[in-house]
């Protein structure tokens, strides 16, 4: 399969760059795929296709300030941009421009932090280690900024709406961006309802980031990204599959850590470690049952994820008629409901 397939054109107006307000009063496309029907609601409105029973599986991670704007001894400005912590001061980063990031580099963040090039991945990105007075987690604080993806030109005026209501573990270089949508009111809603909410954790790292390059996507390197699944919520998410109640996964970062952990009968195992899993056609889902997303990238991997629900030609299909529709796309855009 290639890569090209899962192209669809885009008219630029349509990548949102600011979030809804209220968070819930986004749009929501709702995608049957039994009968290949579509309706459209507001996000709010999700709890209508939910029903006692239900496992609501979100990830409970937190995006960092990330994105570091550094300068060289000789004064060259540099961006940096955190990927993956290795140990109390190594990361794993990206620069820009690289060619000014050697091994022996040094670079200047502000009077508080600094930090040295050590290595050069086979991918291009940096090994560096932070030096620094204090906590590492505050400095970073003061010192970085969000993160936000590169088509978000508009500057976002509080740094918590690319955050979800329910994120708890710093980690992440992105936000899992479908839980923007939930409110804590409309948490308690679905609750009330019965609806079983079940936490797990995906560091968002570079996989967001990277295009996929190959021609062929089984070519496609995928980076890996930290998890973890609690034994209480591979208990959780196990008894609903084998009672034969649903699992709708808020996220494609949800996708990927059940997907990670789960066993050929669809039940999940608890675990912690990196995954490298790649989703795509005509790869089917063992444990995911419906998927909360937003609108991805013209040949994403996050698109060629979504697939696995039905079909290339299907998703595309329904990604003609949002556009048609005027959805508004990518992080801080409407919402879908593949059920």
């Amino acid at each position: 399969m290639k890569t090209s397939d899962f192209y669809y054109d885009l008219p630029e107006e349509l990548i949102a760059q600011t979030p809804a307000e209220p968070r819930d009063s986004s749009r929501l496309l709702v995608y049957h795929r039994a009968e290949k029907r579509i309706e459209h609601r507001i996000f709010r409105d999700v709890k209508d296709y939910l029903k006692a029973g239900d496992v609501l599986v979100i990830n409970r991670t937190r995006v960092l300030p990330a994105r570091l704007f550094s300068r060289t001894a000789h004064g060259g400005a540099v961006e940096v941009l955190l990927l993956k912590r290795l140990d109390l001061d190594r990361w794993e980063v990206l620069v820009r421009p690289g060619k000014k990031c050697k091994p022996g580099t040094k670079l200047f963040v502000g009077d508080e932090l600094s930090l040295e090039v050590l290595d050069v991945t086979e991918t291009g990105e940096r090994i560096v280690k932070f030096c620094y007075k204090g906590t590492f987690e505050d400095v970073l604080s003061r010192a970085g900024t969000m993160p936000l993806p590169p088509y978000i030109h508009e500057k976002l005026k509080d740094p918590e709406r690319y955050q979800t209501v329910y994120s708890k573990e710093n980690g992440s270089a992105a936000a899992p961006t479908a839980g923007l949508h939930f409110t804590p009111e409309l948490l308690e809603e679905i609750r009330a309802m019965g609806v079983e909410i079940v936490e797990v954790l995906l560091h968002v790292g570079l996989g967001t980031f990277r295009p996929v390059k190959a021609e062929e996507v089984e070519n496609h390197v995928m980076h890996s990204e930290y998890y973890e699944v609690s034994e209480e919520a591979a208990e959780a998410v196990s008894r609903a599959k084998r009672e034969g109640r649903r699992v709708i996964a808020v996220g494609t970062t949800s996708v990927r850590t059940l997907e990670t952990v789960a066993n050929a009968d669809g039940t999940i195992r608890a675990g912690k470690g990196d995954t490298q899993i790649f989703l795509y056609p005509p790869y089917k889902m063992k444990c995911v049952d419906a998927l909360i997303t937003n609108f991805h990238l013209p040949e994403s991997t996050l698109l060629m994820l979504v697939s696995c629900l039905c079909s290339r030609e299907e998703i595309l299909d329904v990604y003609r008629v949002a556009v048609g529709e005027r959805y508004r796309f990518f992080s801080f855009g409407d919402a879908m409901l593949i059920l």
